[in-house]
């Protein structure tokens, strides 16, 4: 049952506020009645970065990492190794590899993981393009650094198998990532070496 509120504006924002993720009513509550004691320019200035962020951001063209302009810095940066890309699920995992100051090469982001139950499919995701960047003869290897689930593995074997006629080397972190676990909860150190210690995709397992 749900509390009654002495405000509808007040019960309007916690309803909002309860469809984020991992936030319920009462925790919803807590923050609402956090900001109604900040002075305006703050509640304000937290407003407008929501609504400049959602209507300003933009996607890298190249590896759809979140960006302010239409080239991400990554990919613009030119002492990084081209001839190398890391496939990651999201931004969080780009800013986790990141994090690790291991990896030099590019990224590309799929924007989510294969996951019938969920209703996600291939043709949701920017797998793609991603053959699209293989296809041009420039990249020499694909690094897949998906958290190590039911669901990442699966989507791991689909790039591979889409992967297999080009002449581009494909591996995998190093299992250093516990089965199961998401790689943006991964400690920087273990991220790191498993991307240093990363193997052959068709050495590491077999489908």
């Amino acid at each position: 049952m749900n509390p009654k509120y002495p405000s509808l504006l007040l019960e309007n924002a916690v309803n909002e506020f309860a469809k984020l993720p991992g936030i319920g009513r009462k925790t919803a509550l807590r923050l609402i009645l956090h900001l109604l004691r900040q002075d305006n320019s703050t509640v304000d200035g937290f407003a407008q970065a929501l609504t400049e962020l959602k209507h300003t951001v933009k996607y890298c063209k190249s590896c759809h990492n979140i960006c302010d302009n239409d080239i991400c810095p990554i990919c613009l940066d030119k002492s990084r190794d081209s001839s190398t890309i890391c496939v990651v699920e999201n931004i969080k995992e780009v800013m986790a590899v990141e994090n690790t100051m291991q990896f030099k090469g590019l990224y590309h982001v799929l924007g989510g993981i294969i996951s019938p139950i969920d209703g996600i499919g291939p043709a949701d995701l920017e797998i793609n393009s991603l053959i699209e960047r293989v296809a041009d003869g420039s990249i020499k290897e694909i690094i897949l650094a998906l958290s190590t689930t039911m669901e990442g593995d699966t989507t791991n074997f689909y790039i591979y198998k889409k992967l297999a006629p080009y002449d581009v080397k494909v591996s995998m972190i190093a299992r250093g990532i516990s089965i199961g676990d998401e790689i943006e909860y991964a400690d920087e150190i273990t991220l790191g070496r498993s991307i240093l210690n990363r193997t052959l995709f068709n050495e590491s397992y077999r489908m």
